[in-house]
């Protein structure tokens, strides 16, 4: 049995290394379907599903071959990976790694993708599983990693603000924690993250609300005295706020983030750390 299953244990680390190396999407396609390593009565099947050989290419960042199964196989790049890699039908794993290893130019690809496939609930809004049980949706883990660019890359395609996990807690209230925990005064990519949440979030539903109720004086330290009594439900929003509100409810999730650079609107008002940069992108296509 030892002699049988070392063939395949070899060539599974060969496929393994030949992504993590960037080699031609070709060759790696030729890998993953080659049926030499199996049983006669498996020869119908691959090595890899494009699911797996998706979670690889996300955590090597090989975006070509991202690109060419996400368009080659779009339904089964997306699908639920072996119980090897995920055990939890409904999760989103994909989008997981792409916010866990930053991997933005492949984030973007997998978001494009996500508009051609009806699912419920929301692929954007599944939970990230890879084992976790907290239900927290790819959006919670782009807070609690401070990412601000997955956060505004997620929300402005349809992933919800309001998504809780099994604790009942928001991404804002994920990000209320670490500006909360932070020494830092202007919160940084905390702070970004948090400004990202609220102009996709026309209404304000949160479980720290009580928090800041109780700690004024810090609370307002922490967030501002404008964005303070908004949250608290002290003032309305901001009118800028409001203004951006607005606008992104007009802009389709199909075409974010071109939509967003598009705007006729001074770059200034834009989110800063707005997302890819045209050389990135270009890097992909």
């Amino acid at each position: 049995m030892e002699e049988e299953n070392r063939p395949r244990t070899s060539f599974s680390l060969l496929f393994y290394r030949a992504v993590r190396d960037l080699k031609p999407v070709w060759m790696l396609e030729d890998m993953r379907t080659m049926e030499t390593f199996y049983q006669e009565e498996d020869a119908s099947q691959r090595i890899y599903s494009p699911s797996e050989a998706l979670l690889y290419a996300i955590v090597h960042d090989h975006q070509a071959y991202a690109q060419y199964l996400l368009s080659r196989y779009t339904d089964e790049a997306l699908a639920k990976p072996g119980e090897r890699f995920c055990c939890c039908p409904s999760s989103a794993p994909h989008l997981a790694m792409a916010v866990r290893y930053d991997r933005r130019c492949i984030l973007s690809l997998i978001l494009q993708e996500t508009h051609r496939i009806s699912s419920t609930p929301s692929y954007t809004d599944r939970a990230e599983c890879f084992h976790n049980e907290d239900g927290r949706t790819p959006l919670h883990l782009a807070c609690e990693l401070l990412r601000p660019e997955a956060v505004i890359m997620l929300l402005g395609n349809g992933a919800s603000p309001h998504a809780q996990d099994h604790s009942g807690l928001t991404p804002l209230d994920v990000i209320l924690e670490k500006l909360r925990d932070s020494a830092e005064v202007s919160g940084g990519e905390r702070r970004q993250c948090l400004d990202n949440l609220l102009m996709f979030m026309p209404k304000v539903h949160f479980k720290m609300k009580g928090a800041l109720d109780r700690e004024p004086e810090r609370w307002a330290k922490v967030l501002g005295e404008e964005t303070y009594k908004y949250l608290a439900g002290r003032s309305p929003a901001p009118l800028v706020l409001t203004a951006m509100q607005t606008i992104l409810k007009q802009l389709s999730p199909a075409t974010f983030p071109d939509s967003l650079h598009e705007l006729p609107i001074p770059s200034s008002l834009k989110p800063p750390c707005l997302l890819l940069s045209q050389r990135d992108r270009q890097r992909v296509v």
